[in-house]
């Protein structure tokens, strides 16, 4: 049985104590982490004891990571490897994407683009950024590999991962374009891991600091653990832990759980 998780935690130096916390009590075999906000060289790999840290970072923005108790036999950055640099251009100046190969699975731990508000360049940014991912995942569909994609995709696939779905249709994450890309991912034969084991509403991983949203459940499900149809046999259990977000000075998002038989 092997545990997978992800967690957007809004830079690894800040919540550093909330991490080592999550851990000792979920001691999860991989754990994808995004917006780590800080450059390879400053971040922690020694407060993970047990864990081998896989790392792509910049300062200050974006960064993401991958921990693991099992050795990659392989790891990757950005799309470039897969794509080639020609076709990937500017998308790998941030730090978004870090891909291993680990007891046997392909682990891609994402951090999509943001995208600001609908129409605008940073929108038009997260659009091109998604199609790239689309090819660069369409990669190891066509392989018929193993593959768990995880991370915070900053989309909400369906009005039933959004607190007040009403109205929504011109909110950045719940745009038809952005809802549409997830859909296209899932076309590829990827299956939601959460939905593989529930249909409930009112399951969020997102909520805004402001206005008490996480006391009201205000919240948006922006974070997904993506896996082939080849592992769909093999998952026993998905769950958000909302328990983090309850901390002090926590992180606005929360880890996600996939448990997996591979």
């Amino acid at each position: 049985m092997m545990q997978i998780a992800t967690w957007n935690v809004n830079s690894i130096r800040t919540r550093l104590g909330h991490i080592q916390q999550w851990l000792q009590k979920n001691p999860v075999d991989i754990l994808c982490l995004q917006e780590t906000k800080v450059v390879d060289e400053q971040f922690p790999q020694d407060s993970f004891p047990g864990y081998t840290c896989a790392v792509a970072g910049q300062k200050s923005y974006n960064g993401v990571a991958i921990l693991s108790k099992i050795i990659p036999t392989s790891i990757s950055i950005g799309f470039t490897p897969v794509l080639g640099a020609e076709a990937v251009g500017d998308l790998d100046a941030q730090k978004r994407l870090i891909h291993a190969q680990i007891n046997g699975i392909e682990i891609i731990n994402i951090y999509v683009p943001n995208g600001q508000s609908v129409g605008s360049e940073k929108y038009d940014y997260k659009l091109r950024w998604l199609r790239a991912l689309h090819q660069y995942l369409s990669h190891f569909a066509s392989l018929n590999l193993p593959v768990c994609v995880c991370g915070d995709w900053n989309i909400a696939p369906t009005d039933l991962d959004i607190y007040d779905p009403e109205n929504k249709a011109e909110h950045i994450m719940a745009s038809p374009p952005e809802r549409q890309a997830f859909a296209n991912f899932l076309s590829l034969n990827f299956h939601d891991g959460l939905r593989l084991c529930s249909q409930e509403a009112g399951q969020f991983t997102w909520w805004d600091y402001r206005a008490g949203a996480f006391r009201r459940n205000q919240g948006w499900r922006i974070d997904h653990i993506l896996v082939s149809a080849s592992l769909c046999p093999g998952v026993k259990n998905c769950w958000i832990d909302r328990e983090p977000r309850s901390w002090a000075q926590p992180s606005d998002h929360t880890p996600v759980v996939l448990e997996l038989v591979p």
